[in-house]
């Protein structure tokens, strides 16, 4: 895909961490993207300072999510990148000790479920409702490429660690999705992508370096190389990259700086 300046793009949860990253760094190689998150305040204050346009969208409600796409094209057009980092989970051991009962707890199948509707659920309604806008648009190149989707799972979806059997397999999930997806789109020339990040500086992990610093500096030196936390434009230079290169489609990349994840 050629970078033309003035393509629209749509970033869910794009009011901090990798989603804010990405929208200031599509901004920046000239798309007019539009931010998809709940939080107004902060969304509105990086889509002026972008120049793109602000929509307070919930990815778990179909009509949010709708209404977000509909302001979304009305201010800029259909996107042609749609960049989807926004997600719900819960955590917890599948079965565990609950020290409050002295006895085992199993977790809920309703927090399992409200899970799987923020990550997976959330992630097939985000991609397949921007596919149908850009299959009804016209060819951007000689491929005949109409758009890219790129979903947002984690390493948790290959390294889960305890607790996470919500978030883990969600997005194991959302990997899961992409190479069906991409082959289901092929015709309509749009691709469909996922990026795994590992450990990122995102608002929760700075926190942990507020709260305990010295955590925070053993999980940068558990990366191999380079030795700290990735920083969000890390993750939105591979989706510039994505973009880029029509020839990335159905592809699950992880950007990890070659951590993989013990079990504890």
């Amino acid at each position: 895909m050629q970078l033309t300046p003035g393509l629209p793009a749509v970033v869910t949860g794009g009011a901090s961490g990798l989603g804010k990253a990405t929208a200031i760094g599509l901004a920046d190689a000239g798309f007019k993207v539009a931010i998809f998150d709940l939080n107004a305040e902060a969304g509105e204050a990086i889509a002026k300072d972008i120049g793109g346009v602000f929509c307070k969208v919930d990815i778990t409600d179909e009509d949010s999510v709708v209404a977000g796409f509909e302001k979304a094209r009305a201010a800029h057009g259909q996107e042609r990148v749609t960049v989807h980092c926004a997600q719900i989970s819960k955590g917890g051991k599948t079965v565990g000790f609950d020290k409050t009962t002295g006895g085992y707890k199993r977790l809920s199948t309703e927090d399992y479920e409200f899970s799987a509707r923020g990550i997976l659920v959330a992630s097939y309604r985000i991609a397949s409702l921007s596919a149908l806008g850009m299959a009804n648009a016209e060819p951007l190149n000689e491929d005949l490429e109409r758009g890219l989707i790129v979903l947002t799972a984690s390493v948790a979806a290959l390294d889960g660690q305890i607790g996470q059997i919500c978030y883990g397999s969600a997005k194991a999930g959302v990997n899961g999705l992409v190479l069906p997806m991409a082959r289901d789109l092929m015709d309509l020339g749009i691709r469909v992508n996922s990026i795994m990040p590992g450990i990122f500086a995102t608002p929760p992990m700075l926190a942990m370096k507020d709260r305990a610093p010295e955590m925070y500096d053993n999980l940068g030196k558990s990366v191999p190389f380079p030795k700290r936390l990735g920083n969000p434009p890390e993750f939105a230079s591979l989706v510039l990259e994505m973009a880029r290169n029509t020839y990335f489609n159905g592809q699950n990349i992880r950007l990890d700086g070659a951590i993989r994840m013990p079990p504890k």
